[in-house]
């Protein structure tokens, strides 16, 4: 597996062919598919249920990355688990008990990680990182695809790879640091060098005629940036 993950984002794909969209992503290079689950509550919009996650699962064959931005969670994190999710993160908001809520997810058998929004402080990671497989950080607010990357972002980056790196060093247990919001081929590798391994991207490449073409371009940015 390569240091760094690209994460096709389905959101911004054609609902009308979802699974044939997932099928040439993959064969286009990505890493995971990245499936954001949105329940109009939470974020003021509607996306997937379960069901579409286990429609989907035998056309994905690298992991589904389910991104919940549902409240409460709980229930969905189970529902999810069942669907054939392979990674589940949440918003520490949408939890009333955040460690019993990702010991959910690793109890059912998926990594677990928790997702900050834009304004979210990194405090509330320290005391979990033991559940955590991977830790989300929004580069926009969540809800709407194609939005503009919030610069301020790269600082919370570099706050948490700082974390994390602590954590590995007392622990030798990795911790992927994800990025979602307004990832493209012109601004990943800033992203990168800001300490993020793994990289969510939605009309950057479901937008372009050529997947492929699209990813390779993000990986050629990623070429001179170490991990």
């Amino acid at each position: 597996m390569p240091d760094f993950y690209i994460a096709p984002s389905i959101l911004s794909a054609d609902f009308a062919r979802l699974g044939e969209e997932v099928t040439q992503v993959i064969a286009a290079g990505a890493d995971w598919i990245h499936f954001d689950v949105m329940d109009n509550h939470y974020v003021p919009n509607l996306t997937f249920g379960p069901m579409v996650c286990q429609a989907l699962k035998p056309y994905a064959s690298v992991p589904l990355d389910v991104h919940l931005m549902v409240e409460p969670v709980d229930e969905m994190i189970s529902a999810f688990a069942r669907a054939g999710a392979d990674i589940i993160t949440f918003h520490p908001e949408a939890s009333r008990h955040i460690d019993r809520s990702l010991s959910l997810i690793r109890d059912a058998g998926c990594q677990a990680g928790l997702v900050l929004n834009p304004a979210t402080p990194v405090y509330v990671l320290e005391h979990v990182l033991d559940k955590l497989d991977v830790v989300l950080l929004m580069s926009v607010n969540p809800g709407f695809g194609g939005q503009q990357f919030i610069a301020q972002t790269l600082h919370k980056v570099s706050q948490v790879r700082s974390l994390l790196d602590m954590y590995y060093g007392e622990n030798g247990r990795r911790i992927r640091l994800e990025v979602d919001g307004g990832i493209k081929a012109d601004n990943i590798a800033a992203v990168a060098a800001a300490g993020a391994d793994t990289f969510v991207a939605g009309s950057a490449i479901f937008g372009q005629a050529d997947y492929a073409q699209a990813i390779a371009e993000m990986r050629q940015a990623l070429s001179n940036v170490r991990c």
